[in-house]
């Protein structure tokens, strides 16, 4: 699938959990927003070298450990903002000066490419997805043919189903979902396969969502 013109995405599989991380930019200048830094510092540093790209920001997606725990070693080579949503819950917010937290719907701009941060709780309070033109960058919210789990701290399945169901699936069915882990059996796929193969998004009403997809009873 295509990125729009002169835009950088990069996706990278790391650590033990199958995370995804990714280079967000601007192909023009070189510069790039590093997605939830984790596990592998030096070799985030070493591809972005090798690749000629200037890291300018850090995105997060959430502040659960395996999505933050690389962050401040990144942040004592790259003195840039690192965003995280206003909305996180305190205990999951790392603790550094270049944390900047930001509301629902801020415009992020890394070189001439601008993304929008969309808050879609559940998974955490303050998850948050990155969107530029068809490409949404889902964290732990989606995944392919899944979704991020509700049962941890902070987490709330009935968020979840407002923000896959009122949220994301009211995106174009050309979004193109890059999520937070390699769990599925492809590593991005279209909103429009989404609705077609994941059982998630096959629910008609939020009971059928708690009892059949999350087990909970109401």
């Amino acid at each position: 699938m295509k990125a729009p013109k002169n835009f950088i995405l990069k996706q990278m599989e790391l650590g033990p959990l199958q995370n995804f991380l990714y280079f967000l930019g601007d192909d023009t200048t070189k510069e790039i927003a590093v997605v939830d830094p984790a596990w592998d510092v030096d070799f985030l540093r070493s591809e972005a070298e090798r690749n000629g790209y200037k890291i300018v920001a850090v995105f997060l997606t959430h502040g659960h450990p395996d999505h933050v725990n690389g962050l401040n070693e990144l942040l004592s080579t790259h003195d840039v903002p690192a965003f995280i949503s206003k909305q996180e819950a305190s205990f999951y917010k790392p603790r550094h000066k270049n944390i900047v937290e930001i509301e629902d719907h801020r415009k992020l701009r890394v070189g001439s490419i601008e993304f929008e941060c969309i808050l879609t709780p559940g998974h955490t309070p303050g998850c948050h997805c990155f969107k530029h033109g068809d490409v949404l960058i889902a964290g732990d919210t989606m995944f392919v043919d899944g979704c991020g789990r509700c049962d941890l701290p902070g987490g709330d399945a009935k968020k979840m189903y407002h923000s896959l169901y009122n949220i994301i699936m009211k995106l174009p069915d050309s979004t193109i979902i890059y999520p937070g882990h390699n769990y599925g059996p492809t590593p991005y796929a279209t909103l429009a396969s989404q609705k077609k193969t994941n059982p998630y998004l096959q629910c008609h009403k939020l009971e059928e969502f708690l009892e059949e997809r999350m087990g909970l009873s109401i």
